[in-house]
């Protein structure tokens, strides 16, 4: 059996560069839903989930591409199996995470229930080939079952995660631990950072651990009034994937010395992943902030707009519809007239062209409509926001 201490320690040591880290964070975050209308933030927040989970995958070296995630969620599936599989498996991950940013899944985050929860979730909606691995000592297939721990001895990298029968103890510590109301609002932020490293270094599932915990730090800064439908750590730790590795496994570590600490692991360790961790996300919600500038995103898609009108690909009419969306988050259908100028039928024509291409959307044919975000003008409305990682 394990010692609990095995885990220790627990959070960094007090650190003015991690609380300036904590206080810049808070700061920025609560600052960027106020960029843009609240209905268009929902839309946005699609295109984000979508985003979230191509490099959340792409960090387990899973690449589905943008169009691809785009069609999984019209229910277009390829054909080729192996294609296919990562279509659901993307779809999987952005389900999951809509249950989380609507409230729908167990509370308080951070449980044993919240991360069992999202295994759960995540490995149920995955087709049966996805939920097999192979042991690389022996051969061995083994299955992934949803929800439940991992009941086999595994090593991953270096690092060799604890007896399968003390994952129970130690989630309920971990539990414990960054649950405790003893922790400032800014303490809990810097803990977003610290439980990230050592849920994964907890291991306990047999697959699926990564995402798992990209999940869980994206559910308790939501929790925690940071976190939201508008930026996704997981899209800056792609783009550093090695350094974010490299990072983990320095906190894997055992304590260097006397001046590492007083617990098992090293304190360093986790006080630079800590700040490597809280630094991506200021940069992410730093990016989506510039990114979703209303006057920024408005000139985007109108200099795109008259391209199009231009190659004759959308009519006449179209910008001022695609404005008032940007604008007002939705308008109903019969204002379409009043926008373009035009009288009602070839303002009709002008909006059920823009609906027919998904530049705008609504839930039924006499729903208000609002901007949508088909994967083909995402270069061009938010540029960068899928980019190849830096390594």
């Amino acid at each position: 059996m394990t010692a609990i201490s095995a885990m220790e320690p627990l959070l960094p040591e007090e650190s003015k560069v991690l609380e300036n880290l904590a206080i810049d964070l808070v700061a920025k975050a609560s600052t960027l839903a106020g960029r843009v209308n609240p209905v268009l933030a929902a839309s946005i927040g699609d295109l984000v989930r979508s985003m979230n989970c191509y490099y959340s995958n792409l960090i387990e070296g899973h690449q589905t591409l943008p169009v691809d995630i785009d069609r999984a969620l019209k229910n277009d599936y390829a054909a080729e199996p192996e294609r296919r599989n990562l279509q659901k498996e993307a779809r999987a991950h952005i389900e999951v995470q809509r249950l989380v940013d609507r409230g729908e899944a167990p509370s308080p985050v951070v449980s044993t229930e919240f991360i069992l929860w999202v295994h759960r979730e995540f490995c149920q909606r995955l087709p049966d080939e996805l939920l097999w691995i192979t042991n690389p000592g022996t051969g061995e297939r083994l299955r992934v079952v949803p929800g439940e721990l991992r009941q086999r001895h595994v090593k991953v990298g270096r690092h060799v995660p604890i007896d399968p029968d003390d994952i129970p103890a130690f989630l309920k510590r971990f539990a414990e631990a960054y649950n405790s109301p003893m922790l400032s609002t800014l303490r809990k932020v810097i803990a977003v950072a610290a439980s990230h490293h050592r849920l994964l270094w907890i291991h306990p599932f047999l697959d699926g651990n990564g995402r798992v915990t990209r999940l869980f730090s994206h559910a308790w800064l939501r929790e925690l009034g940071i976190g939201s439908d508008l930026w996704a750590v997981s899209r800056g730790l792609a783009r550093q994937v090695d350094q974010y590795k490299k990072m983990l496994m320095a906190a894997d570590e055992p304590r260097r010395g006397d001046l590492d600490g007083r617990g098992n692991l090293t304190q360093q360790g986790l006080n630079e992943f800590c700040e490597f961790f809280l630094k991506t996300c200021v940069d992410q919600v730093t990016f989506m902030k510039g990114l979703l500038e209303p006057a920024e995103l408005l000139r985007r898609i109108e200099i795109w707009c008259e391209e199009e009108v231009r190659a004759r690909r959308l009519p006449r009419g179209s910008w001022p519809l695609l404005k008032e969306a940007v604008v007002t988050g939705e308008f109903p259908r019969g204002k379409a007239g009043e926008l373009s100028g035009y009288e009602t039928r070839q303002a009709r024509t002008v909006l059920s062209t823009l609906t027919d291409q998904g530049y705008l959307t609504s839930e039924s044919h006499r729903s208000s409509v609002r901007l949508g975000f088909p994967a083909k003008i995402i270069d061009r409305w938010f540029p960068r926001l899928y980019v190849a990682p830096v390594t």
